[in-house]
């Protein structure tokens, strides 16, 4: 009996993400498993994937129909939609990094679903950050 191949990416896309877990927590996601996560979450004509800034990145239409750039975090799959709203603000960020240890944050901007910022990483190293814009966790980092 043949399965309906969205039934075959949904098994295939809980296998990735359910029983390899542990191992996607330590390891950056392919860009397959990008393209199955934005397609298991209602997304469609997901074209662009590229991972970038230490963020993957796509461009696709949304369950609606729109047009949408999205980011994902690269280790949890985590999708951010850039019309996404933010529960943070520019303050609550700067004092997330400062937390963790940044220093010298500046360029804190909210764009494409996501806060953006550079800064010196706690070893000193000028990197551009990204960031949840729910949790203002660091979810990308790339020397800037």
């Amino acid at each position: 009996m043949k399965m309906p191949r969205s039934l075959s990416l949904a098994c295939a896309v809980a296998i990735a993400f359910g029983s390899a877990g542990v191992a996607m927590a330590q390891e950056a996601l392919t860009e397959a498993q990008v393209r199955a996560r934005l397609t298991e979450m209602g997304y469609t004509k997901v074209n662009d994937v590229k991972f970038t800034d230490g963020v993957w990145k796509a461009d696709a239409r949304s369950a609606e129909g729109n047009h949408v750039d999205v980011r994902l975090d690269a280790k949890t799959g985590e999708i951010y939609p850039d019309e996404q709203v933010a529960n943070l603000g520019e303050a609550d960020v700067r004092a997330q990094l400062a937390a963790a240890g940044y220093t010298n944050v500046h360029d804190v901007d909210y764009a494409g679903g996501i806060w953006n910022a550079e800064a010196d990483d706690p070893s000193g190293r000028d990197v551009e950050v990204k960031l949840d814009p729910k949790t203002g966790k660091v979810i990308g980092k790339e020397k800037d």
